[in-house]
């Protein structure tokens, strides 16, 4: 622990270092450098406070957002300086070593000056993070995207050729802080449509008492002809707070599943029930949270139990790890699987249809969008709010729309 400690330190030291050096090499200027150096410092002292303060019988609050907002401004763009300084310490290094043992005329000094153009390089590529963060926290936590996206499927029972639902994720309504962008986004979901809406969990970030200043407003959601259906997320658990005693966390626990109900969802804990339309139907299967790195609550067994291998599944599991782990596995075949959990990290590269990358498809590997294997699918939306960093980048909070369709997938 102590030896981690010293390393993170040293770390620190290094990137604070470098970031100093590139300010220095483009201004003399005594009280720019002052002033550079005593912001520096009131942001690493307010970040230690804020870390040695954390109360985890509260947990995250809005103020942790805050401090991890700060923590990102401040230290991304310092290793993107640090990186490109660092390069050109290389650079210099080998240069120096050149021109002072193999030169026929050694230079007077060993390492050559820092070029001022390379920090203005670094300085102008560490505006790229800090603007995108900046970015992210003001208008990219609302810039809500509707994403539609058909699915072929030859068993699809006749009537259900398009069909469509929606899909909402991962509300994280303790981190709201504007109605006008939130009832917005309420009425994205109700201009699709939809015959039936899903929500995949995670509508606290920790406490019931979190979306009670939003139950109004997402009870403005529509009644959806085939019904409103969810599940539960790791979140909705209350796994990340101390709690004074266990009577506590079951109480909060009771709260979060009643919250379903009041904003008009059904909740399905571990089981499944089916939609009719004329002849036809298909089973809506609710599992509770299964997560490879998270709480282990879903029971597939139990949520299937009574249904027939070759009955229409629609499965919501909150974590997409659960896919490879159980559900791609399980004899009862689950056509459709719909997740949330990832964020897309909240920070990523977007082109749609041509390019996607977060850092999260390091963790995950089914983390955003639309995924197949042998005939099964998994749809994991990016989710509607956002958790810890309050912004995002690249990866826009999303509302999806899947249409149903009878037949094979054209390639």
């Amino acid at each position: 622990m102590i030896i981690r400690l010293l390393l993170f330190l040293l770390v620190i030291c290094i990137i604070e270092f470098y970031s100093y050096q590139t300010v220095k090499t483009l201004t003399n200027v005594r009280s720019i450098l002052i002033a550079y150096q005593i912001i520096s410092l009131a942001v690493i002292v307010f970040i230690t406070y804020r870390l040695f303060t954390f109360d985890r019988s509260v947990g995250p609050t809005k103020g942790t957002m805050f401090t991890i907002a700060v923590l990102l401004l401040t230290l991304l763009p310092k290793i993107v300086m640090t990186l490109i300084l660092l390069l050109e310490d290389i650079y210099r290094l080998f240069s120096g070593t050149f021109s002072h043992f193999l030169s026929a005329k050694p230079s007077a000094s060993f390492l050559p000056e820092r070029r001022k153009f390379v920090s203005q390089v670094a300085l102008g590529l560490a505006a790229i993070p800090f603007s995108s963060l900046i970015y992210g926290m003001t208008l990219g936590k609302y810039n809500y995207k509707v994403i539609k996206q058909q699915i072929f499927f030859p068993d699809l029972p006749d009537a259900f050729d398009g069909f469509k639902i929606t899909q909402i994720s991962d509300v994280h309504s303790g981190s709201f802080d504007d109605p006008e962008k939130i009832n917005y986004a309420i009425d994205l979901i109700n201009e699709q449509d939809s015959d039936l809406i899903l929500f995949t969990g995670d509508i606290v970030n920790t406490h019931a008492t979190e979306m009670h200043p939003w139950i109004e407003t997402f009870k403005r959601i529509k009644k959806h002809q085939y019904g409103k259906f969810s599940v539960l997320g790791n979140h909705d658990y209350g796994e990340y707070v101390d709690w004074k005693s266990e009577t506590d966390k079951a109480a909060n626990f009771r709260d979060i599943k009643a919250l379903y109900g009041q904003i008009d969802f059904d909740l399905l804990l571990n089981e499944h029930t089916y939609i009719q339309k004329g002849e036809d139907k298909i089973a809506i299967v609710g599992v509770e949270n299964w997560g490879r790195h998270f709480k282990k609550a879903g029971d597939l067994h139990k949520a299937s139990e009574g249904l027939a291998a070759e009955d229409f599944k629609v499965l919501m599991s909150h974590d997409p790890s659960h896919w490879d782990a159980e559900v791609n596995k399980h004899a009862k075949h689950f056509h459709l699987t719909l997740s949330g959990h990832t964020h897309g990290l909240q920070f990523g590269i977007e082109i749609p249809g041509f390019f996607k990358w977060s850092p999260a498809q390091y963790v995950y590997d089914q983390w955003a969008g639309l995924y197949e294997k042998q005939g099964k699918y998994i749809y994991v939306n990016r989710g509607f709010g956002f958790h810890a960093y309050p912004g995002r980048v690249g990866i826009m909070p999303e509302i999806t729309v899947i249409e149903l369709k009878k037949g094979k997938n054209v390639v």
